[in-house]
């Protein structure tokens, strides 16, 4: 298996997640282009309003996929450097819980790449997230809670 450079950053962390950090830590002189994903928490999830999340990880594991995803889009792409920082914990509306920079020479192959590696990340990295709502709270991708049931006046 093909690795990453040393110059690349893969991250998971229990504090606010710094873009601009971030993407100066993959910014170098032979590069033209920088592309960016940044995932945030939004205020709705299944049509209901969402109070905030939670991110859990198989910290070992994840940070093992992470930089398996780094070799494969160096392998795959022309680019230059990678960060791909999670963040695990509570989160409120609006904070970044993933984040991903890469640099290239040319802009196609650093949009090319970090589409892969968020579809990838999603798709094979064990980080669960638990959304709160007014009522309750599910695991992403498990049953959605019911709504509160209404009740009748009584007759």
């Amino acid at each position: 298996m093909p690795t990453t450079p040393e110059s690349d950053l893969y991250e998971l962390i229990q504090a606010a997640v710094d873009p601009a950090a971030l993407v100066r830590h993959v910014r170098a002189g032979q590069d033209g282009a920088i592309v960016t994903f940044d995932g945030f928490v939004r205020n709705e999830s299944h049509g209901r309003a969402t109070k905030y999340l939670e991110y859990e990880a198989y910290e070992p594991m994840a940070l093992a996929k992470m930089r398996e995803i780094g070799a494969q889009i160096h392998e795959r792409y022309a680019i230059h450097r990678v960060a791909m920082v999670h963040r695990l914990g509570r989160m409120d509306i609006g904070e970044t819980s993933v984040f991903i920079a890469v640099s290239a020479p040319h802009r196609a192959a650093a949009f090319d790449a970090c589409r892969f590696a968020i579809d990838t990340l999603k798709r094979t990295v064990p980080i669960w997230k638990k959304e709160y709502f007014q009522d309750g709270a599910i695991w992403a991708e498990g049953k959605i809670p019911p709504t509160a049931p209404k009740t009748k006046p009584a007759s």
